[in-house]
């Protein structure tokens, strides 16, 4: 059962803003929150690292993986997860394109 209501989502950016591959910060209503395309696929999750607050826009995205600056951490885009330690992560956010713009529910 789907419990989202429209107030739900936010708009972050132009659909074509974010190309494959590719990683770029947002800040809706002020939260740090990192898009990650692969596979065609916009993921977000929350946009600083579990270890020590480092930006993780300024990391390397290797297919489903973001990788930290700072030491190399690793977590999947896709859900969140700290590959090393599952039982750490990031927050993710549902995300949804529609009329050529991405949308990131944030509840």
């Amino acid at each position: 059962m789907n419990t989202t209501t429209p107030d739900d989502w936010t708009y972050v950016l132009d659909d074509t803003a974010l190309l494959e591959g590719q990683m770029l910060a947002v800040y809706p209503l002020g939260l740090n929150i990192v898009l990650a395309r692969s596979d065609g696929v916009v993921y977000a999750v929350s946009g600083k690292c579990a270890h020590l607050g480092c930006s993780l826009f300024m990391g390397k995205l290797d297919g489903f993986t973001i990788i930290c600056p700072c030491h190399d951490w690793r977590f999947d885009i896709r859900t969140g997860r700290f590959l090393d330690a599952p039982e750490l992560g990031l927050i993710p956010y549902p995300t949804r394109s529609e009329t050529g713009k991405v949308f990131v529910n944030l509840n």
